[in-house]
């Protein structure tokens, strides 16, 4: 807490004009993103650089963010996210997928195929909601699963619109392990194959995560915390003669839970 005169009000905590909320709160919840987004860990320079706030009112928020665990501050005198988040991230995540199952339902019942709902957490993306097709042979990735972006057709989604600087950085921390002999392994390769998505609209997985199987993918627009849908099947099943008459049905489902996610977000 500040230590200057109780009769003096802090600025921050004033609501912000137009929006009805909390200045200081805004702020601390913007800092946070802002250290997501740089990896979960900074310094206050970074931050001071990055939001365009002075020192004195980042250490601030900063020192409030630790005490509720929502920040640590390492020995090194940077910061990282704090364990506390971990939670409300659990929750949340569990909560989005609820949401999206009636989505991927449909694509199941259209496609005839396994449905999964991903995130970007981090540098990995993390599978929060599936709907299992029907068929006896079928794909199945449990729901809390973790991979790296760069062998499925979720991380391809995710990261087509992320700046080619951003995206090399995220490979240099995770490396380009192969996990088949289809899979993507240089960074220049990932990010042809990006452009890719950006031209045609969706992003395919082509025994890249796993031999025999295939996967179509499409970003949900404009969604509160980026996400991809995809269907994923036998190779044999989702073939390319079938991808253009699976993707009109992909972009219209994310469209449609894009709608729906945003009305659960406050205005």
């Amino acid at each position: 807490m500040p230590t200057s005169s109780a009769s003096t009000t802090d600025a921050s905590a004033k609501p912000t004009a137009g929006s009805g909320g909390v200045q200081s709160l805004e702020r601390a919840f913007d800092l946070l993103e802002r250290m997501a987004d740089a990896g979960g860990e900074v310094g206050l320079s970074e931050l001071s650089t990055a939001s365009g706030l002075p020192l004195p009112t980042i250490h601030r928020l900063m020192r409030t963010l630790v005490a509720c665990g929502y920040v640590r501050q390492q020995p090194n005198r940077r910061y990282s996210l704090g364990p506390r988040l971990i939670r409300l991230g659990e929750s949340a995540s569990r909560l989005l997928g609820t949401w999206a199952r009636p989505y991927l339902a449909r694509l199941v019942e259209e496609t005839g195929e396994t449905a999964n709902m991903a995130l970007l957490d981090g540098d990995e993306i993390v599978y929060v909601a599936q709907v299992p097709s029907k068929h006896s042979m079928r794909m199945f990735t449990e729901v809390g699963r973790r991979v790296l972006p760069h062998s499925t057709g979720v991380g391809k989604a995710l990261l087509a619109h992320t700046p080619a600087d951003e995206v090399r950085a995220l490979l240099a921390r995770t490396g380009m392990p192969a996990a088949t002999e289809k899979t993507i392994t240089t960074p220049e390769g990932f990010l042809e194959a990006l452009e890719q998505v950006r031209k045609l609209g969706y992003a395919v997985d082509d025994n890249e995560q796993e031999i025999g199987v295939r996967c179509l993918a499409v970003s949900v627009p404009d969604s509160p915390t980026a996400a991809a849908i995809s269907i994923s099947g036998p190779a044999g099943r989702v073939t390319e003669d079938l991808t253009p008459s699976i993707v009109p049905i992909l972009q219209n489902v994310a469209a449609e839970l894009s709608v729906a996610l945003q009305s659960q977000s406050p205005a």
